[in-house]
């Protein structure tokens, strides 16, 4: 693998697909079939970059760790993970929002110390202490919506895009906590050593952005 690829870090999913649009709009000449490829990495020279596709929330630590030089996380990904990265724009695509809910009979005053179950225990847990109520997390990795319906939880922290899935397994929303974009992060070193790439990227993106034009 070429040293003088800009290494990208993407999540795998419905970010991806925002995410190459936006750099097609900034004018990177991306392959036809790249949304469709399995490959973990692609390397598009003709573009100067090497992508490595993930899972969302390993993207900052690729970041992190300079195994990537920048990447595309979720605002959500970036509070939960606290990594030593440069959040340095807005992409403004994935757009969504963190919220609490449970079912409609759920009783805030039955309880003295309520079970919340999400994927993002810390962000959770800030999240509670802020609002000064004593609460105990329970982490989980996938279909959070179950958590109240067999009793595990009683309520559920996650993220919400048009809230169609909390109306199918029978979850209201209780409260809107915060909102959630995608955002273009950096590796300090990459920084550095890379500048003037990494510079032209952000300033495509951000001509695509400010313009409105995203997905």
């Amino acid at each position: 693998m070429s040293a003088n690829l800009l290494t990208v870090a993407m999540p795998k999913g419905r970010i991806f697909e925002e995410a190459l649009e936006l750099l097609r709009r900034a004018g990177y000449d991306l392959p036809a079939d790249f949304d469709d490829s399995r490959r973990l990495i692609i390397e598009v020279p003709e573009s100067g970059m090497r992508f490595i596709l993930a899972k969302p929330m390993d993207v900052p630590t690729y970041v992190d760790h300079g195994v990537a030089d920048v990447g595309v996380a979720g605002k959500d990904v970036m509070i939960e993970e606290e990594r030593d990265v440069y959040e340095v724009l807005d992409l403004k695509i994935s757009a969504c929002y963190m919220a609490v809910a449970a079912l409609p009979t759920y009783d805030p005053g039955k309880d003295v110390a309520p079970k919340i179950a999400s994927k993002y225990p810390k962000l959770t847990s800030d999240y509670f202490r802020e609002q000064g109520e004593q609460v105990e997390i329970i982490k989980l990795n996938g279909s959070i919506e179950l958590a109240p319906i067999v009793g595990l939880a009683d309520r559920i922290v996650d993220i919400v895009s048009t809230g169609q899935t909390l109306k199918e397994n029978g979850l209201v929303e209780l409260e809107t906590m915060i909102p959630i974009t995608s955002r273009f992060i950096v590796n300090p070193v990459s920084y550095r050593t890379k500048a003037a790439q990494i510079d032209d990227m952000v300033d495509r993106l951000a001509e695509v952005v400010g313009k409105g034009e995203t997905v």
